[in-house]
């Protein structure tokens, strides 16, 4: 999961209100008897299966990290085709994302003078190369470093020590992740010669946690680190103590270009197969751990699902699609490739959901469509209700990849995961599939399951409708 977008969805969701529904959807959505009675049977399938876990230690195991543009990416995309291919998907197809390749070699830390000790640190995505050493200036939040005078850091360290909040929606991480963001581009002004941020996690092991950064156009990068929490806070106590100098060497930096895939897998409709109900994840990782919860738990949730709706002896009146997309990490560029190459055909895909937010239990279910679907919305949120999901009409969000097409009018829904100990995992050496809990997802199986078919099954659409691209 990327940081800035991800982090500002709660934001964006103000642009992203349901456009003007066409004249076809003006009528009453509604899910047929004959679906509904078949969701029950799903659902309890998906609950008896272990299929999701299954395709996640598949990713993990033969695949490991999968780094956008690295050697390993290509080979999750190849797993991805031949997983889809193994499951029985009627279509499986690649579509090309090419993007800037970034790359990690080495990366250290250390404390100089009397109070000499390492720090366990890691390079943030974007990070240019270089050594630094300098005096430490602590700053307690952004803000505080946004404040900071233009020159007042000149051959300094500027270190950001904000702690992010723990919270089930996630909610602390946007504070947290727009240090990374937007921190080093603020350091620079200051003068700073280097960026170090505590980690945008809620954890206490000596593990950092990485992610992409930015640096505004027209500064010069510098480079730029998380520290993990508990080295933070160890820097945080030596600064009481009095000045630190730190020498922080980091060797990574961008590396020409790259192309990887949107891997998609199609469960061919019955009636309307040229209209599809979308759930996907992203299939690239950190390179730091595994990526497990980040995301091989989405590929196996909804790659999973959706073969559980092609072995109904009668598949949805839409077609089911899985698109496991590619370089979320570094900017949502496999979801805004995606969205590009199918602008025109919109209308045709119904609704979109997204997992891309660990492997904790479904706990709340909305959609973003009009009046006209929320027959519908509430037939489904009744259908999700054994499973313990609440119907939370008003709230949520596409998720990370669809937000570029939900922007140009797709409808989306919101299938919300506990994410109380997400953060404690997200992007560190520590999520690895030792995490990964059978029985959760299972359910978010069932969860999608239902979803999506009842969904493909609805008579009428959720909204769907064409609106300016936002850039």
């Amino acid at each position: 999961m990327r940081a800035p977008l991800w982090a500002t969805a709660a934001t964006l969701l103000i642009t992203l209100q349901p456009a003007r529904v066409p004249a076809q959807e003006t009528s009453v959505t509604r899910i047929p008897d004959e679906a509904l009675a078949i969701a029950p049977q799903l659902r309890e399938a998906a609950l008896a299966s272990r299929l999701g876990y299954e395709v996640i230690e598949s990713l993990t195991t033969e695949v490991g990290p999968r780094m956008a543009g690295s050697e390993a990416d290509a080979r999750a995309v190849k797993w991805a085709e031949a997983k889809f291919r193994e499951l029985g998907f009627d279509k499986v197809w690649l579509e090309p994302v090419t993007f800037p390749k970034w790359i990690r070699r080495s990366e250290s830390a250390r404390v100089l003078g009397d109070n000499a000790q390492p720090l366990t640190l890691t390079a943030l995505g974007g990070s240019p190369a270089g050594t630094v050493e300098g005096e430490v200036v602590r700053f307690a939040d952004l803000a505080a470093l946004e404040a900071a005078p233009a020159g007042s850091l000149a051959g300094k360290i500027a270190f950001v020590d904000y702690e992010m909040k723990r919270a089930r929606d996630g909610s602390g991480y946007g504070p947290g992740s727009r240090v990374r963001s937007t921190g080093p581009s603020a350091a620079i002004r200051a003068g700073a010669a280097g960026f170090l941020m505590r980690s945008a996690g809620t954890d206490s092991h000596r593990q950092p946690h990485t992610g992409i950064t930015r640096f505004d156009e027209g500064l010069t990068p510098i480079p730029s680190a998380a520290l993990s929490v508990p080295d933070a806070q160890q820097l945080s106590r030596l600064l009481a103590l009095g000045p630190q100098r730190v020498h922080m060497a980091l060797d990574c930096g961008w590396d020409g270009e790259a192309t990887s895939h949107n891997v998609i897998g199609e469960i061919t409709g019955s009636e309307t197969p040229e209209e599809v109900v979308l759930i996907g994840a992203h299939l690239d990782s950190w390179d730091l751990g595994t990526g497990a919860v980040d995301d091989a738990a989405g590929v196996g949730i909804t790659m999973a699902a959706a073969k559980l709706i092609g072995d109904l002896p009668r598949h949805p009146a839409r077609s089911i699609r899985v698109v496991a997309f590619a370089n979320e990490e570094q900017g949502l560029l496999g979801g805004r490739a995606y969205a590009e190459k199918h602008a025109a055909d919109l209308t045709r895909h119904v609704i979109a959901a997204e997992s891309d937010f660990g492997a904790g239990r479904v706990y709340a279910f909305a959609t973003g469509a009009p009046e006209s679907a929320r027959a519908a919305e509430i037939q489904i949120a009744a259908a999700l209700a054994p499973l313990g999901i609440e119907h939370a009409p008003g709230k949520g969000g596409p998720g990370p990849d669809l937000i570029p097409f939900a922007q140009r009018g797709m409808a989306w829904a919101w299938l919300a995961q506990d994410g109380t100990d997400y953060f404690d995992l997200h992007h560190t050496p520590d999520d690895t599939f030792d995490k990964i809990d059978p029985d959760a997802v299972a359910q978010n199986v069932a969860a999608y399951a239902v979803f999506a078919y009842l969904a493909a099954s609805a008579e009428g659409g959720f909204g769907s409708a064409p609106k300016p691209a936002v850039e």
